[in-house]
């Protein structure tokens, strides 16, 4: 004799028998429907392919560089004739990151237009000005730094040979670029030593032609031994006040006025001045600064001793030039080319088979969805939702005002 079933196990029952006829339901009206089903999916995915092969292969050709490593100079050490400044000018002068650098240079608008008119980018870009030129070469150029310092210029194009001329040209105007800029401490002291050369040079030449012009109006006058040694004693010491203050104005940038080290060079220099101011007025020698007690005498060694204050000065100046200089050529940046860009053989889009799958899921689901629509619009379940929709709407309005 079996036994009745309860009124819970009854419930469980009917729900579960609801449940399956639910799911029959709409796997039945998804049958009716299976030419749409089906079809839709067919024609997403035909229409994707032929999408996809109307657009062109894009290929990427990449290049790999290590940056040029910043390191100290070796030649700094002759920077200590000036003082004890060059060791903080250099650490000033260092670079911390590299590849950040290059990054920086390889994007800049020098390299994009020198590759422009290189490789004649308007016509392979078909664009007629600069500014849409650089921002289709941007747009095709992925430059970026790994973790490991290694810089690599991914260049994406439709034809593969191009992709990888225009790479290995990246890294070519980029060696170029560093030929004509100061990155490292030395380039900084070439430049800094040859404008001051070239000043000095200018000043020399002007106290030449002085000294040239006083002989050629007044004769050539001579001056004792004592004269000669007051005016290469000026001259000298001339020389050493000017070290002195490039010196002292160079340590400012590092240290403060309170700085032991910038104390005693400033007393160095007030002494030196003292000096200079005892020679230049005549009591450091024996009163008539070197014996000639005549005007035009007078005039001479004045002459003569700014020639030779410039004469030291250009020497002192030259020796650091070609010292900054010689160290510029051991401290060069040079490129180191890990990978050189080839012609790449595999595409990397478009991704035809990808995209027809997604269309075909795509169209599948829209079907699917399209179906229950279409269903649930022509069915009473319509009228039914919209009932209980305004009942939801009422009772939310009565609990909002209450």
């Amino acid at each position: 004799m079996n036994n009745p079933l309860s009124s819970e196990e009854r419930e469980i029952d009917v729900k579960n028998d609801a449940d399956g006829a639910t799911f029959l339901d709409l796997l039945i009206l998804l049958a009716k429907r299976k030419r749409l089903v089906l079809g839709l999916p067919v024609v997403f995915a035909a229409v994707a392919a032929l999408i996809t092969l109307s657009l062109p292969n894009i290929y990427l050709a990449t290049a790999q560089i290590l940056p040029p490593q910043q390191n100290q100079s070796t030649a700094a050490a002759m920077l200590n004739q000036l003082g004890g400044f060059a060791g903080a000018a250099g650490g000033a002068l260092g670079l911390k990151n590299p590849s950040d650098l290059y990054v920086g240079l390889l994007s800049s608008r020098t390299v994009a237009d020198n590759l422009i008119q290189r490789l004649d980018l308007k016509k392979h870009y078909d664009q007629q000005t600069f500014d849409k030129t650089r921002r289709s070469l941007e747009k095709n150029t992925s430059i970026k730094a790994g973790k490991n310092g290694i810089i690599s210029i991914g260049i994406e194009d439709k034809d593969p040979r191009f992709a990888a001329a225009l790479a290995n040209a990246y890294v070519e105007e980029l060696d170029k670029l560093l030929g004509t800029l100061a990155i490292t401490e030395a380039s900084h002291r070439r430049i800094f030593f040859e404008r001051q050369l070239k000043k000095s040079n200018d000043a020399l030449a002007q106290a030449e032609a002085e000294l040239k012009k006083a002989f050629d109006v007044k004769g050539i006058i001579s001056v004792d031994t004592q004269g000669r040694a007051i005016v290469e004693t000026v001259a000298h010491l001339r020389a050493q006040i000017a070290a002195k203050e490039i010196q002292l104005a160079s340590m400012k940038a590092f240290v403060t006025p309170d700085n032991q080290e910038y104390k005693r060079g400033a007393r160095e220099l007030a002494s030196m001045r003292n000096e200079l101011l005892k020679l230049e007025n005549g009591t450091g020698g024996d009163g008539n600064d070197g014996g000639s007690d005549t005007q035009p005498g007078l005039e001479n060694i004045k002459l003569l001793r700014d020639v030779k204050y410039h004469q030291m000065l250009y020497e002192m100046l030259a020796r650091q030039y070609e010292a900054a200089r010689l160290d510029e050529s051991k401290d060069v940046p040079i490129l180191q080319v890990l990978d050189k860009a080839v012609e790449p053989e595999q595409k990397i889009s478009p991704a035809r088979t990808r995209i027809v799958l997604i269309a075909a899921i795509v169209g599948l689901l829209t079907a699917v969805l399209w179906t229950f629509w279409s269903d649930w619009m022509r069915s009473g379940r319509r009228g039914q939702a919209g009932s209980k929709f305004d009942e939801l709407k009422s009772l939310l309005w009565m609990r909002a005002s209450g």
